[in-house]
């Protein structure tokens, strides 16, 4: 993360980010409706997710901000199991893992826009105040998108975390791919450098995606699985948070 950049700078850029991303959400999901409401989720999906893109376009080039990604996104369909930081892994794992149905909290479909734009890529909306249901409902749509050949994103931390900080890892996840029968894909990151969780300001940088192999779900109870999955992705998340070492002085 660049700190060398003055706040009042840092917030005209992020203003600047804002009111392209308002103005990118409307345009896509006007046009999603008016003119891809009646198409299959193929063709409108496709449509929506350049979205993302130009989100991410955006970001680079008001803030700073870039990616690099280590791995690359297996073929067929699985569970992504994934860090959760900040709002940017929601832009770049839905655009990277297409098709992709995104686990998500319900309230966020009723956003003017925003909300209208998520409902037409067919998210699992979730109702957070009943656990329960939201659980059952979560291993029903997941496991029916699975086994129709779609992909399936969920963080298991189910809330945003700091920097630093690690959530309860949920075995909903973990049911789901056992259940559907296909591995699941860890994704680990630190995009809450760049884009820390319910803070305004954005900070220039390059967050490090590390999309990991896919795990077998044979023969392994969700516990174990979940309990693997956690290991791997906070300790890649310990790895790339560690301060490059420095060269030598010679004497």
């Amino acid at each position: 993360m660049n700190l060398s950049l003055t706040r009042p700078v840092l917030f005209v850029r992020t203003l600047l980010f804002y009111i392209g991303y308002v103005l990118l959400t409307g345009w896509f999901s006007t046009t999603g409706i008016l003119f891809f409401w009646f198409t299959p989720l193929s063709i409108r999906g496709r449509y929506l997710i350049t979205w993302n893109q130009w989100i991410l376009i955006w970001l680079r080039l008001t803030c700073g901000v870039r990616y690099n990604v280590v791995g690359s996104v297996p073929e067929g369909h699985y569970v992504v199991m994934a860090k959760h930081q900040s709002q940017w892994e929601t832009f770049y794992l839905q655009h990277a893992f297409f098709p992709i149905g995104i686990v998500l909290k319900r309230e966020l479909l009723k956003l003017p826009f925003f909300g209208w734009g998520l409902k037409l890529v067919d998210p699992i909306a979730i109702d957070r105040s009943n656990p329960k249901a939201a659980l059952r409902y979560i291993m029903d749509e997941g496991t029916r998108r699975l086994k129709d050949g779609r992909r399936v994103l969920i963080f298991p931390e189910g809330t945003r975390t700091s920097v630093g900080q690690k959530g309860t890892y949920a075995r909903s996840g973990a049911n789901m791919a056992i259940a559907a029968g296909v591995p699941v894909v860890p994704v680990s990151h630190n995009a809450g450098v760049c884009w820390p969780p319910k803070k305004f300001l954005k900070y220039p940088g390059t967050i490090t995606v590390v999309i990991g192999e896919p795990i077998a779900t044979d023969n392994i109870s969700s516990r174990e699985l979940t309990a693997k999955v956690e290991g791997w992705i906070e300790a890649e998340l310990d790895a790339m948070m560690k301060p490059a070492p420095t060269e030598a002085k010679l004497a």
